[in-house]
């Protein structure tokens, strides 16, 4: 996710095509079969190159078996081959792993005046970010605030800023909840807005996903006796890079 919003899209690579590798086949191999096919593992001189002559470069990345192409307007054989599946993040986003990922104009700035400049948007899913609103509604006034405040530094996501405005809201709704019960209000500060910044092709030794939330219940609960079998957090990771070339949430 990290590689794709903050490296691939702001150098125009927009039009993408995502796959999944088959059963059976090795992800190393159609590694190696689509690179070679489109020749993409070239130099950065070489793309320049392309560039100037007005034809596409492409990006290749892949996290588990989930792979996505990645191409900048131009000629290629890619926009023939692939033409009824290409999309444009900037009009389809990206959607893996519990988040969405697009690129469109800022927006407003501080000051009121409209940003024109475009960005890349890393979101939670629309689905998934009503999930877990309705989850933390749920538990508002069922939980202790250490356990709120527990539930939402544990939520295994990474906070890009439109992430943060969510987990904002959230906390609103549960505060607005809480506040018509005469419940205590809880602070923006137990919120996790800070991003840590990975390193999308290193690999690890050893990855793991944190339960997100360990009070001691059975995990078939979701950690807090939810009576569903729907856990909002499961699609969730802290990077999607996280684990070897992680994007969007976890990529499944």
């Amino acid at each position: 996710m990290q590689q794709i919003a903050c490296c691939y899209l702001r150098h125009g690579y927009w039009f993408y095509v995502i796959g999944r590798v088959p059963l059976g086949k090795l992800p190393e191999s159609i590694d190696d079969k689509l690179i070679k096919k489109y020749r993409i593992g070239v130099s950065e001189s070489t793309r320049a190159r392309r560039k100037k002559a007005g034809r596409a470069n492409l990006q290749y990345i892949r996290h588990e078996r989930t792979f996505v192409l990645l191409a900048t307007k131009g000629e290629h054989r890619f926009f023939e081959e692939e033409a009824n599946l290409i999309r444009d993040i900037r009009r389809v986003p990206i959607r893996y792993a519990g988040y969405s990922i697009s690129y469109k104009p800022g927006g407003r700035k501080k000051d009121g005046s409209n940003d024109d400049k475009w960005h890349a948007h890393v979101e939670i899913d629309r689905p998934q970010y009503l999930d877990l609103r309705a989850w933390f509604s749920e538990r508002a006034l069922r939980d202790s605030p250490d356990q709120l405040t527990k539930a939402f530094h544990n939520l295994p996501i990474a906070p890009y800023a439109p992430v943060r405005r969510q987990l904002l809201m959230m906390l609103r709704e549960v505060n607005r909840v809480r506040k018509v019960a005469g419940r205590k209000q809880l602070s923006d500060e137990i919120l996790p807005l800070r991003r840590r910044v990975v390193r999308p092709f290193e690999e690890l030794a050893q990855h793991s996903v944190a339960a997100p939330l360990d009070d001691g219940r059975a995990a078939s609960d979701g950690g807090h006796g939810r009576p569903s079998d729907h856990d909002p957090l499961e699609n969730l990771s802290r990077d999607p890079i996280d684990r070897v070339h992680d994007p969007i949430l976890r990529l499944r």
